[in-house]
């Protein structure tokens, strides 16, 4: 397995910031999730017209591109046409970058449509996204997260879209901290499509002034209650080869700490429990 980190968790470096400190943090990779002030990197001069020297720069660090992390959100019936507009720009970055993957969302509202109706929406999506030059070289993995955090809601959707090029992004956090589940129970469900990663820990701690509105904060990993270490063991013991992202969300919560300080208490953290070397 491989460490990588999103650039959520460092909202304010430029993309020489990113090459040169996250490889001196330890990273492999990098996921894109925005850029400064701009959050669709699919429309910045960088990864259009100046494509090739970004590639190349990011090749000079040593950081591959692990993942692109959209907008796209699959469930969402009138968002049809533009997520396909978003796919066709992110196939054309993914093959620039030589990225394999891309992050997509489920969404939807559930408690309106139902969940077999937003399935049924996001099967139409997936298949009009495939259709796409070049769609089928990547693999689209939608994250556990909305509405789509439960194991076994996820697996609505998975076998609605039995491509082998749509899986699934195991946030582990998400599963345990809002759906409840054991790294087991979710591995059982969905073990089998899992493509990717996001680890980050949280502590339950209702009173602190930096708790959101479930009670619950972010803390360095490794520090809090939520069962990594023990996710990270299942992966390995099934043989999971494939990246371990730390979802540091510091453009979401700028109270969190800098990334030049929680960046390599992660990486740190990974070479404890021997993820990397």
């Amino acid at each position: 397995m491989k460490l990588s980190f999103t650039t959520l968790g460092c909202p304010d470096w430029d993309l020489d910031a990113i090459c040169s400190k996250g490889r001196q943090c330890g990273f492999d990779g990098v996921d894109f999730r925005g850029l400064r002030d701009q959050l669709d990197i699919t429309l910045m001069p960088e990864f259009t017209s100046g494509i090739a020297q970004t590639r190349d720069q990011l090749r000079g660090a040593g950081l591959e591109v692990c993942g692109i992390s959209s907008s796209i959100r699959l469930c969402v019936a009138e968002k049809l046409a533009e997520n396909v507009e978003e796919a066709r720009r992110t196939i054309a970055l993914a093959r620039e970058l030589g990225c394999g993957q891309v992050r997509v969302f489920g969404s939807g509202d559930a408690a309106a449509q139902g969940r077999e109706a937003l399935a049924d929406q996001g099967r139409r999506c997936m298949e009009a996204i495939l259709e796409l030059e070049g769609a089928r070289r990547l693999r689209w993995l939608f994250e556990t997260h909305d509405e789509w955090i439960r194991a076994q809601d996820c697996k609505l959707l998975l076998e609605r879209i039995p491509d082998p090029a749509f899986g699934i992004l195991w946030d582990m956090g998400h599963t345990a901290r809002v759906g409840g589940e054991s790294p087991r129970q979710t591995w059982e469900a969905v073990g089998p499509r899992v493509g990717y990663t996001h680890v980050k820990d949280a502590i339950h701690d209702p009173s602190h002034p930096q708790a959101m509105k479930d009670g619950w904060r972010y803390v360095p990993p490794g520090t809090g209650q939520l069962p990594l270490a023990e996710a990270i063991g299942l992966l390995k013991s099934e043989g999971y080869n494939g990246w371990i992202m730390f979802e540091h969300e510091k453009r979401w919560h700028r109270e969190l700490e800098e990334p030049e300080l929680i960046f390599p208490l992660f990486v740190e953290w990974a070479r404890k429990l021997k993820i990397v070397d």
